[in-house]
């Protein structure tokens, strides 16, 4: 039996949106934090890759986007309400010196006593914005309130409320100007306020 080709469009289209409908990445809400905390607020991809979950210690009211690593060899911690882009990589190790120098025996030495397999904590700030597809690189500080634009390489700290972008990132500027014509809106400069001052009494 041949069947009708509008009928075969049909089964086609209803198929391929149960596979998407399937198959497509999700945001979990909450996470426990590595001290035991839950954090209701945070939301983090289904498809996020956690290496050494137990040294990542993320905030609460965090966003993690798909696709992303977070690396916690050398200890992670992300602050609060920090937002962070798909294809993002946040590493704290490399294995850049260690894969010639062990050769065949890369497998044999603990990962903790490789020598050429540089070791660094990276402490991410409160709301801070990490764009899509950047790569922050082990022992980088970035500081509360920074952008870090879609695709930027971060081999070095990043002050506070600093926009950073390219490879390596340079500083473009800052987002205490971005913010200023948005912050004349009195509730929303209580809600600034109340992340950013901290002596500032709690936004009604």
């Amino acid at each position: 039996m041949i069947m009708p080709s509008a009928l075969k469009q049909f089964i086609r289209k209803r198929v391929n949106t149960i596979l998407r409908e399937f198959k497509a990445p999700r945001m979990l809400w909450g996470f426990e934090s590595q001290n035991g905390e839950y954090h209701t607020k945070t939301r983090i991809s289904d498809t996020a890759c956690f290496y050494h979950p137990e040294s990542i210690k993320i905030a609460d009211n965090v966003f993690v986007w798909h696709y992303t690593i977070l690396d916690g060899t050398g200890g992670l911690e992300i602050g609060e309400g920090t937002q962070v882009g798909a294809w993002v990589g946040i590493f704290t190790h490399s294995s850049h010196i260690a894969i010639r120098i062990y050769g065949m025996h890369y497998q044999d030495v603990p990962e903790r006593e490789k020598r050429g397999y540089p070791i660094a904590p990276v402490k991410i700030g409160k709301y801070v914005f990490i764009g899509a597809g950047s790569k922050i690189l082990p022992g980088v500080t970035i500081g509360d309130g920074a952008l870090i634009s879609a695709g930027s390489i971060v081999n070095h700290d990043v002050g506070d409320f600093e926009i950073v972008a390219g490879n390596p990132a340079k500083v473009i500027g800052n987002t205490n100007k971005l913010d200023s014509e948005y912050l004349q809106d009195p509730q929303l400069k209580r809600w600034y306020d109340e992340w950013n001052n901290p002596s500032h009494p709690p936004a009604q």
